[in-house]
């Protein structure tokens, strides 16, 4: 008796690991960006990320929220993320329009401001797979990738000097564009993840 359980539990197993490997491999998932979204496809992918999410580190913002801040952020933003994630008052891209997930307009409706900076800025850091959301650890300082996630935490009441940068009405402010390095912020992997102390 308990031998058929086992050996049915196996052979039940055997056939889902089979059916999911001839899923993949028959050339019937969708993999391109004008196709149907797969069963629960978002569900999943929404829950590994929150789930990856909630294991990093949660720190305070690294730079303060003000002018040259926000400014500095409003820089790197234009040249690395706004041709996926959009301008204020601009349409969306050709590339933003053809990606599947299609990336958010960071400044249209409530954007990220309801996530906290270190959320973002876990996202520009390390990117997010399957999405077309690249890493910019390689790329960009600390400090300007908490520039930028400041700014988006702010992006609903931006001064008007920064509004003024994005939408190219004024040109970048000789501090903003100054070639002297920023000194880089301490990295959240220092931080210990939240909850820690705790323990």
């Amino acid at each position: 008796m308990l031998k058929g359980v086992v050996l049915g539990i196996v052979l039940g197993v055997l056939l889902v690991v089979a059916g999911v490997y001839f899923y993949f491999s028959s050339g019937h998932v969708p993999v391109a960006t004008n196709s149907p979204e797969m069963p629960l496809e978002r569900k999943f992918a929404a829950a590994a990320l929150h789930a990856y999410l909630d294991q990093q580190p949660h720190p305070n913002p690294q730079v303060a929220a003000d002018e040259p801040n926000l400014l500095a952020g409003a820089k790197v933003y234009k040249e690395q993320c706004a041709v996926c994630h959009g301008l204020p008052g601009e349409p969306k891209t050709f590339m933003a329009d053809g990606m599947f997930p299609k990336p958010p307009q960071l400044f249209r409706g409530v954007g990220v401001t309801d996530d906290e900076p270190w959320e973002t800025f876990v996202k520009v850091e390390s990117g997010i797979r399957m999405t077309g959301m690249p890493g910019f650890k390689e790329h960009l300082s600390d400090r300007q990738m908490w520039q930028v996630s400041v700014l988006l935490k702010h992006a609903d009441g931006l001064p008007p000097t920064v509004k003024d940068f994005l939408t190219g009405e004024t040109p970048a402010p000789v501090a903003v564009t100054s070639g002297a390095p920023a000194t880089p912020a301490p990295s959240i992997a220092t931080a210990p993840p939240a909850g820690a102390a705790k323990k």
